[in-house]
């Protein structure tokens, strides 16, 4: 099994025009643990790069979505010519397995994930703890993962374990990958 090195994350855009790219060291095994040891508590997000063409997004989506595969995220960066299309799955091995032997120019990045609170204002309660560590969210988006009738949204942030840190002792739900194995039906 690889083992995780925070120095190999330095960039979630790292598209590789001959196809497929992986910013971890290797890319065959789940990562399992944090530089510190703790649970590996992040979601691992799929880039796909394209050209902003009729029928692309069908055809990406013909092609991930399949009986034991399931999209349970998904936001979309576009421009006159081509898309970045973010996506998370159910089954991280199994999409890394299918993106990795397909055509598509594809990036890996690591993702925090937040159950969000039954609370008047969520969003703020999760935000709060990111802000007092002077964590960045990049940008977020949500997560069709519901448990106990709770949303959840997804963070790409500039310093991960920084957030899981200010996370941590705040009683939030950080959703990790054997969450959504265990998760039967994400929606």
């Amino acid at each position: 099994m690889s083992t995780y090195d925070p120095a190999d994350d330095e960039d979630e855009d790292d598209f590789d025009a001959g196809g497929y790219t992986d910013s971890d060291s290797g890319g065959d095994a789940v990562l399992q643990a944090t530089a510190s040891g703790r649970p590996w508590a992040a979601l691992r997000q799929f880039s796909v790069f394209m050209e902003n063409q009729v029928g692309n997004l069908a055809e990406l989506m013909k092609f991930v979505e399949c009986d034991d595969l399931k999209v349970v995220a998904v936001s979309i960066t576009d421009s006159v010519d081509f898309g970045v299309i973010r996506m998370i799955f159910n089954n991280y091995e199994r999409a890394h397995e299918r993106l990795r032997l397909s055509d598509y120019t594809v990036a890996e990045a690591d993702v925090l994930a937040i159950e969000l609170p039954d609370e008047e204002r969520p969003f703020l309660t999760v935000t709060r703890p990111l802000l007092r560590a002077e964590v960045s969210i990049h940008y977020a988006y949500p997560l069709m993962y519901r448990r106990n009738g709770h949303g959840a949204v997804a963070m790409y942030v500039d310093d991960l374990d920084a957030a899981l840190n200010a996370i941590e002792p705040t009683g939030l739900t950080v959703i990790t990958e054997q969450d959504l194995a265990d998760d039967g039906n994400p929606y």
